[in-house]
């Protein structure tokens, strides 16, 4: 038998410590770079109570307080107006990249409010979609028509001839 030989002359070459160096350089480098990129992957954070799946279906309009304590646990903060009202607030945010600013998607404030005598009287569940924009420094909140237009000084000065 005689050994056969390859058709392509290529096959017999080896190759050498330099070409060698270069592809396991190239494979280094694209294996970093995926990984870099992985890291700056979205993240997603929640922030303040996480409510238990069905712990609202447990509490019924006249439950005690104390049975909301043990359901929902200790509350985010308390009001005392008329009666007592537990607050759970809440709020989940993302950001698409680790280097940008995080956006809000959700928000959830869950009050519980309480007649004289400790019994729940009412459910509120908030959203995002609830909130109004409100100035905590000069305590005021924006309205509507207190724009001024253009017109508006043609009209004072029309009106004062």
């Amino acid at each position: 038998m005689t050994p056969t030989t390859p058709t392509c002359p290529r096959a017999r070459r080896r190759r050498g410590p330099v070409a060698r160096w270069r592809g396991l350089r190239a494979v280094t480098i694209t294996a970093l770079l995926c990984a870099a990129l992985v890291g700056c992957g979205g993240e997603q954070f929640q922030k303040g109570y996480i409510l238990p799946q069905g712990a609202l279906e447990q509490i019924p309009i006249g439950a005690s307080q104390d049975q909301v304590l043990i359901v929902m646990g200790t509350p985010s903060t308390v009001a005392t107006l008329d009666g007592e009202v537990f607050y759970y607030i809440s709020q989940r945010a993302e950001r698409k990249l680790a280097f940008m600013n995080q956006k809000i998607t959700d928000q959830r404030v869950i009050a519980i409010y309480f007649d004289k005598n400790r019994q729940v009287k009412r459910l509120a569940n908030y959203g995002l979609q609830d909130g109004k924009i409100f100035d905590f420094i000069s305590r005021t909140t924006p309205t509507s028509g207190q724009e001024i237009s253009y017109l508006t000084p043609l009209f004072k000065i029309l009106s004062l001839n």
